[in-house]
């Protein structure tokens, strides 16, 4: 297949995509004002409806301008040699392959941040400002970028160089020890993530003794789940908006609690969510989604070593210099379609797995706080109550709060 083949079907991709995301996001703002389900009426009073309703419109408006601009953007950089004019600055920097890459990737990386700051900023000291989540300061917006650009270099680059290290020394059987180096990686960050990565941005701390406590302990042996480690994060240091969440395994694993879902939640409604969290690994959700995670990595370097040596790879993105690192951006391109597809099929699942860990609570707690806690965190958030049912199949990882609660109720 020629380079021209490939860049027309790299343009295909993006507006293809383009179209159909767009006329999803169109659909499901259609439905921003069907009539709220029956058993969701206590959701909202009219007041807080009117809220979540202009909430929902300022949000799609705002992702319209941000997709058409990214939109537009990639596809001038394509268009007007944008890759080939990073490459041969990487390439005025070094004649090694490695640094090369690490250049051109950092290049593209922090412009695209720098680009795409000022539509975070709008989106966090604006809209959410505006509507009452936002929590941030200036200065920590400035400091979770500063880390985040630190965590990509040494982590992000790291990885990235050993795996064009493993390129230069197997050729295209490469892919089975980088393929290696990211299971190992991922088994890592699943087990010391909250440990090592979260403190960067978040203090957390031991859950006091108190009732609370005692009430999570009561149940967790009462289904025979050892937990030692139940943690509060800042979470109202950024956001209003509320979250618990499981992570690790073995002695590694652990509960962590938003001090906002603590404030917003009574006692056993914060158990019952984590009832859910139970259920995910009760149900062994978490070991099949670090697998399939870990599976899907290995297909797709698999199939990047087939195309890595292509020199019509790197041509597509208009870069005249065949490299690892501008046949890797046109592999992503091109590999999107397949992304797409995955992504449907993990989402599919996800669902299923929300229902399964639903089930687990109701059936080893209760219902009906699960279910009060589900409406007040998505009155919390000012949720859409109504999504179109292809959003939903296309971008949703939990059922929407209709169905939950159906499912809770049967």
């Amino acid at each position: 297949m020629t380079h021209t083949t490939l860049f027309y079907s790299i343009i295909a991709i993006l507006v293809i995509e383009f179209i159909i995301e767009t006329t999803l996001d169109y659909l499901n703002s259609k439905r921003y004002k069907d009539p709220i389900p029956q058993d969701l009426e206590d959701v909202y009073d009219v007041t807080e409806y009117q809220k979540s309703q202009d909430y929902k419109k300022i949000n799609y408006k705002f992702g319209l301008f941000t997709s058409s601009f990214s939109l537009i953007l990639t596809l001038c950089f394509l268009l007007f040699g944008g890759f080939e004019w990073i490459d041969t600055i990487a390439r005025a920097v070094s004649d090694n392959n490695i640094i090369i890459a690490m250049v051109f990737f950092g290049c593209i990386m922090i412009g695209s941040d720098i680009i795409t700051t000022p539509f975070s900023y709008y989106k966090t000291f604006v809209i959410e400002e505006k509507f009452g989540f936002n929590k941030m300061t200036k200065t920590t917006f400035l400091l979770d970028k500063l880390k985040g650009y630190a965590m990509m270099a040494t982590i992000g680059g790291g990885l990235l160089a050993l795996i064009i290290w493993f390129f230069e020394w197997a050729g295209t059987g490469f892919w089975i020890y980088a393929w290696a180096l990211v299971a190992v990686f991922t088994l890592f960050m699943n087990l010391f993530y909250s440990r090592l990565i979260v403190p960067l941005f978040n203090k957390q701390k031991p859950l006091e003794e108190g009732s609370l406590k005692n009430k999570i302990e009561g149940y967790a042996k009462k289904v025979g789940f050892e937990i030692k480690n139940i943690f509060v994060i800042d979470g109202s240091k950024r956001s209003t908006k509320a979250n618990a969440y499981f992570s690790g395994f073995g002695k590694e694993k652990r509960i962590t609690l938003y001090d906002t879902l603590i404030n917003d939640l009574e006692e056993d409604e914060i158990v019952a969510v984590l009832a859910h969290e139970v259920g995910h690994y009760k149900r062994n959700h978490i070991i099949f989604n670090l697998v399939i995670s870990i599976l899907m990595t290995g297909f797709t370097l698999f199939l990047l070593s087939l195309f890595i040596n292509n020199p019509e790879v790197s041509k597509a993105i208009g870069v005249t210099q065949p490299s690892f690192h501008a046949a890797l951006i046109g592999f992503g391109l091109l590999y999107s379609p397949i992304s797409e597809v995955t992504g449907l099929i993990m989402n599919y699942l996800s669902r299923k797995f929300e229902y399964q860990a639903d089930d687990f609570a109701k059936y080893t707690f209760a219902a009906k706080p699960l279910i009060s806690s589900l409406k007040k965190l998505s009155k919390n958030s000012l949720s859409n109550l109504t999504p179109h049912p292809a959003y939903v199949f296309m971008h949703y990882s939990h059922p929407p709060l209709i169905a939950r609660v159906k499912n809770l109720k049967a």
